[in-house]
């Protein structure tokens, strides 16, 4: 099994920035890529932005430009860089790893909330 301990969430002001974390423990050996999910309230939870074990990356259209997924492998942590936060950017924002078995695993989220 894979653990997924997300940090870094809180309150920011419309333009400010955020950086989350996410340390991952267990089966890490095992893991192809992970991401960044969010989910506001009423709505469905969506892909923010992934990168695999080979550091390719894969945005959401609504976060180019703004966000930035990295990755360091010697601490099994991803991170994910938020600049130019909207209010329409609140959310619990979920880490989700994939195994190259194709087993998924999510962290307990990690609520961000852009308001002036």
């Amino acid at each position: 099994q894979v653990q997924l301990v997300e940090s870094g969430g809180g309150l920011v002001q419309p333009g400010g920035s955020l950086r989350l974390s996410c340390a991952a423990s267990g089966r890490t050996l095992n893991i192809f890529a992970m991401g960044w999910y969010r989910q506001a309230p009423g709505k469905q939870r969506e892909l923010v932005a992934q990168i695999s074990s080979s550091s390719s990356t894969q945005y959401a259209d609504f976060v180019k430009g703004r966000f930035t997924i990295s990755r360091d492998n010697a601490r099994n942590t991803v991170y994910l860089q938020m600049n130019s936060l909207k209010p329409g950017d609140t959310a619990v924002y979920y880490c989700k790893s994939i195994s190259f078995a194709a087993e998924i695993y999510w962290g307990q989220g990690t609520q961000v909330t852009v308001s002036s």
